[in-house]
């Protein structure tokens, strides 16, 4: 059995690719994961999908078949070449495919670097396919794992405790100054557009009222409608009344000259945190005694800095997750070699039987020597098997001998593809398996 990833994402695929690969509902997933797993060499199969990558996840009998049907069958779906799919997909097998899911759901391969969102869609994603009957434990033990990656990734760097985004800035930048002061507190956002609406959002999640202000006072509404009952909406020409009201302010608007000037202060004595995150400026130079201005250069320095810091982050958690690989597969190779041991020894139990019988029949044993005879046989077996079974164990944790578990199925002849190997999970020391 092997693993496999083929991976459409922001670093190897346009935004144009993307919408045409990913999945628009539940029903397109089932049905491309269904014709996945018809394929006699694929186990198991699930599919990622976000705005930033859609990685298809796989455990095969044959990782060269099952990557030419996954470039089919999303050639198929998105009506891409498969030439030109071909030429972008990112191809992960074995060891490489298992590192690339502990990253990806680590949030170390994220457009933002850190964002905890890629987690759970990750586990949805799985826990889709497991209830369609497509993902089983072959997967599961790595997705498992893969959690439990990214929990220590979380607790042993702060890579997801510092924000990116100029609107995330903006607003942990007023968190900062403000503390928890800042719930309850009404911040007037300047610009319906994605910015404005990104910097939203961020106010509603540490408890702020949020005003919407936009030049058209039908979308702008709608908008402010779609965020959330704590949301209102008003229109630019009243901006005057909610600048001399409240102290919270953030402005990012399209215009190409400033949209809030000096001549609209009428209460000097406010103070006021403002935040402008437009191109041109939205804000002009003003001198207020108690404002406290933040442009996009000042906002964009906090995140280099931010970026700077999730770097230094990054490669340690990027440690992690090399350990945490060697980790699963000197686990896996310790776990499969159980059933082989079983095996043999039961193979060895019926070949007892077998001769001992036949021994008695022809007239070689008397029958009332049956049970020492069957009991000694197996002690000389036990013995002969003995060291073999324990160079065994001791070899298959190690990654240089990852084929001696093949060779010796071979030599015996010994098929374990259909055995849960969940039964033997005692049998070794098993850190993250939770199947």
């Amino acid at each position: 059995m092997y693993y496999q990833v083929v991976s459409f994402s922001h670093k190897n695929c346009d935004l144009q690719m993307r919408e045409k690969l990913a999945f628009s509902d539940s029903s397109e997933m089932k049905t491309v994961l269904d014709q996945l797993t018809h394929f006699e060499f694929i186990h198991e199969a699930f599919i990622v999908s976000t705005c930033n990558r859609v990685e298809i996840v796989l455990a095969t009998r044959d990782n060269f078949s099952s990557y030419h049907a996954v470039l089919g069958l999303m050639s198929q779906k998105s009506g891409l070449n498969f030439y030109e799919l071909k030429s972008t997909a990112k191809r992960y097998d074995d060891e490489d495919a298992v590192k690339h899911i502990f990253t990806v759901v680590s949030s170390l391969d994220s457009l933002v670097v850190g964002e905890s969102q890629i987690t759970g869609q990750v586990k949805e994603a799985f826990k889709f396919s497991y209830q369609n009957g497509t993902a089983g434990r072959r997967l599961n033990r790595v997705i498992s794992y893969a959690v439990k990656c990214a929990a220590e990734v979380r607790n042993a760097t702060n890579i997801s405790q510092h924000p990116v985004s100029i609107a995330s800035v903006a607003v942990a930048q007023a968190h900062k100054i403000l503390g928890e002061n800042i719930q309850g507190m009404k911040g007037i956002v300047v610009g319906g557009g994605e910015m404005g609406v990104l910097a939203a959002k961020h106010l509603l999640r540490i408890g702020c009222d949020v005003v919407l202000i936009g030049r058209d006072a039908k979308k702008v509404a709608k908008t402010a409608n779609e965020l959330g009952e704590n949301v209102s909406s008003d229109t630019i020409e009243n901006l005057p009344k909610y600048i001399n009201r409240y102290r919270l302010l953030f402005s990012a608007t399209s215009s190409p000259e400033p949209v809030i000037t000096q001549s609209l202060i009428e209460n000097e004595s406010l103070p006021r945190y403002w935040f402008d995150m437009a191109i041109p400026r939205d804000i002009a130079d003003m001198d207020l005694p108690k404002l406290q201005l933040f442009r996009i250069d000042d906002l964009r320095s906090i995140s280099n800095e931010n970026h700077a810091m999730r770097q230094e982050q990054a490669i340690r958690a990027e440690q992690i997750v090399e350990r945490f690989t060697d980790e699963f597969y000197a686990w896996l190779r310790a776990l499969s070699i159980e059933p082989v041991i079983k095996q043999m020894r039961q193979d060895v139990s019926r070949a007892i039987e077998k001769e001992l019988a036949r021994a008695i029949k022809k007239g070689f044993v008397p029958s009332e020597y049956e049970a020492n005879m069957k009991k000694m046989a197996e002690q000389m077996f036990n013995r002969f098997l003995h060291d073999p079974t324990q160079n065994l164990r001791r070899s298959s944790t190690e990654k240089k001998n990852a084929n001696c578990i093949e060779a010796v199925k071979r030599m015996f002849n010994i098929d374990t593809d259909n055995i849960d190997a969940k039964q033997y999970k005692n049998d070794h020391h098993t850190k993250g398996y939770n199947a």
